[in-house]
This record gives C-alpha cells, structure tokens and sequence, in this order.
C-alpha cells in the first residue's frame, strides 16, 4: 500500500525519529511513521508526518510535536485504519499557536505547513485515515463494573487500546490549536474511529482551541474519565457532533457545533453503563442545524448539565420526520431529568416561523428554553477563539453568522 502513496514523499523515519529508505535524500521535510513510539520523540515545526498505520505512543513515553506540524493518515480501513494513539500511560504534548495550529489529516490532502485550508479537498469529504485516540487511567463507568476495557475503533488484539482505571488525575499531556480532518476510517460494522477520542483521560491532561472537521463518525467523543474541553469547533460531522458516554466527568467550555449534511445528532449524551455516576457540564455553545441534523438526544439515563446554549438553523420537527427536536428517550433518562441529575438552564433557540418551543424541545425541556430572534441570543458560544488563522472553520466562513 505504502509504495502507491510516497511517490513525491521526501524522506522517511520511523517512530523513533531514525531515517529508513529515503525517496529523496535531497529533502527531508516529509517524514514516514511506520513504528511505535517508543522513547519520548520530537515532531519538528515545518514538517509533515506520515502515520504508515496505527502508531501508538507507548507508556512511559513522550510524542511532542512543534507548532505548525501536519501529520498525515495514510488511506485504510479494517485493521489497516490509520490513527495516533496515546496509550495508557504515554503522553502527548502538541502545542500548537493561534497562527500555526497543529494539522492531522489524510495523506489525499495537499495541504502543506502555513496553509489553512486544504487546496484540494472539500470540508465535507470523511473516511480517509482514523483519528487521533488519546487514552488514560481514569475511572468511567464500565458494564459489569470492570475497570478497563478496549476502546472503539481499534482491535482487540492491540492491548494499547485498553482504557480506565482508577486515577481522576491523570495526565495524558497537553493538546492545544489542533485541527482534526477527513477521518473516521472504519474498522469493522458500526465501529469507526472518531475525531478525537477520549477515554478514561484524567483531569491532568490539557485541551483547549480543538477543531474537527468532516468525520465520519463523532467529532469528539468521551468515554469515561475527568478531562475537561476549551473552545472545540466541530464542523460536518458523519454521525453525531459531541458524544459523551460512561459518566464522563468534565466541562466543554465554549464550543461550536456546525451540523453537515450527513450529521445525526449535535448532541448524543448517554448514560454509565456500570454503577459508577458522574455527570457533566456542556455550556457556553452555539450550535448550528440544518434539514437533517437534530439538536441532541439524551439516552439511557444520561446525567449532567447543559447551560447557556443557543440553537438556530434547524428544520420544523413536525416536517421532517421527527428531526430537529431536543428528546430524552427511555424510562431511565426521564428519571435522571425529574430528579435533578440531568439539568438543563438558559437554552436560546431561534426557530422557524410557527415553530414552538415545545415542538423542539420536548419532554419537559421546553421549561429551560426561550426563543428568541435571530441574532438576538444572550447566551452561546465566543467565537472569537475561533481565530481564522487557526480554524478552516473559521477560515471557511461557516460560522460568519453567528453572533
């Protein structure tokens, strides 16, 4: 596969920074990945990176990459899906800069560093490579009350994808100015690879001023854990924006939802699935429909809290099939919002013409909600730290209208 995709590659190094097989020993700013990580490594600022398969940061070991650095996924599927992965125990310190993010994408991407926008892709084009998989020792509620087990989208065969444990403060490094793009591979029916994954990260591990953009599956999603989010921007996502499950415990802080023609839901909150419960905060978004996305449903006795967030561009529910509402589905979820564990407080929503509050919002949720004109919302999302020397989003001017 390897030898119909380097044709104009420039050089090739493994995990640990050595050169193998050079294409051309003239150049050296792109780089084949093609081993584990397995002593702390550097990713150098005006250079692109390969990943040659699934590439793990093993434990005990650290992947730094300099501001302004593209990795690239090569194309696959099956258990020849591409993705980083920080295991259990490794760590990642990808710090990129408000003029020079940190780029992961798909080696069909001409993008090459100080670009922000692709020259050659459409922001809706998905599946190309995996994503970046970023596991930890935190406690998330786990069927059977196990205390790990294997993340979705890598096989079971590869112990780096085990997640879970018992340290809340865990630290998997540091994540800043990253854009994720044209990933979700899929591994096998129903089990692609997310954006960003996030299982059982502690809350020593920092994120902020994160993109997703064209996923085939979820743009970011929590499995467990206590890690907290700062400004995220999600932007065409395949299945569902934002995704939380097994009593994930952190705050996302200012984000951004842009729905795309093959999103699900915006938001898709599920409940522990052992009898560990933890909830979480969303708060301070926006978020932006279309004809086909819905606002968010809330599942199997989803917990938290949802504040300060403002809907606006979806369809009328009562046209489309069900679409476009906010739902809490199932006995347990019911009981999680009547007794308090799941709340919600300051929803804004700017509505079609003849649309009601509680055709959107149902099962009750209406009561925290108010309507309100376009571009009149109080609450949402600050958008200006999506800077468009950073975000395509941004860039793209998919987010011009709000507020």
């Amino acid at each position: 596969m390897f030898a119909a995709i380097v044709i104009g590659f420039t050089s090739c190094i493994d995990g640990n920074d050595k050169p193998v097989d050079p294409v051309d020993p003239g150049a050296d700013n792109v780089l084949l990945v093609n081993t584990n990580i397995t002593s702390n490594t550097t990713w150098e600022t005006g250079k692109t990176y390969v990943l040659g398969g699934r590439i793990t940061v093993t434990s005990g070991n650290t992947l730094t990459i300099q501001p302004g650095v593209i990795v690239k996924g090569e194309v696959g599927s099956g258990s020849n899906a591409t993705a980083l992965i920080i295991a259990r125990g490794g760590k990642i310190d990808a710090q990129g800069t408000a003029t020079s993010p940190i780029i992961f994408t798909t080696v069909a991407d001409e993008i090459i560093p100080g670009q922000i926008a692709s020259p050659n892709l459409d922001p809706d084009l998905s599946g190309l490579w995996g994503g970046l998989i970023v596991l930890g020792n935190a406690k998330a509620s786990l069927a059977g009350d196990v205390t790990e087990v294997q993340i979705e989208g890598i096989p079971p065969s590869d112990t780096n994808g085990l997640y879970g444990g018992s340290n809340d403060e865990d630290n998997s490094g540091t994540i800043k100015y990253i854009s994720i793009r044209h990933g979700g591979a899929n591994i096998g029916e129903g089990n692609e690879i997310n954006g960003l994954t996030l299982g059982g990260v502690g809350s020593g591990t920092i994120i902020e001023n994160v993109e997703v953009i064209a996923n085939q599956d979820d743009g970011i999603e929590w499995f467990g854990g206590t890690v907290s989010v700062k400004n995220a921007i999600i932007w065409n996502a395949g299945d569902d924006a934002l995704d939380t499950d097994q009593a994930w415990a952190g705050t996302l802080d200012n984000f951004i939802v842009v729905a795309g023609g093959e999103t699900d839901h915006c938001l898709e909150i599920d409940g522990p699935e052992g009898s560990y419960n933890a909830g979480h905060t969303l708060k301070n978004g926006t978020v932006k429909g279309n004809a086909v996305a819905e606002l968010g449903d809330f599942r199997d006795g989803a917990r938290g809290t949802f504040e300060n967030i403002y809907f606006f561009n979806f369809a009328d529910p009562a046209t489309t099939d069900g679409r476009g509402d906010l739902s809490l589905s199932g006995d347990k979820t019911l009981a999680t919002f009547s007794e308090g564990s799941l709340k919600f407080m300051n929803l804004e929503a700017t509505l079609a013409d003849g649309v009601t509050l509680a055709t959107v919002f149902k099962n009750g949720t209406a009561a925290s909600a108010t309507m309100v004109a376009a571009g009149a919302n109080t609450v949402g999302a600050n958008k200006t730290a999506f800077a468009s020397t950073w975000s395509w989003t941004a860039a793209s001017g998919a987010i011009s209208d709000l507020k």
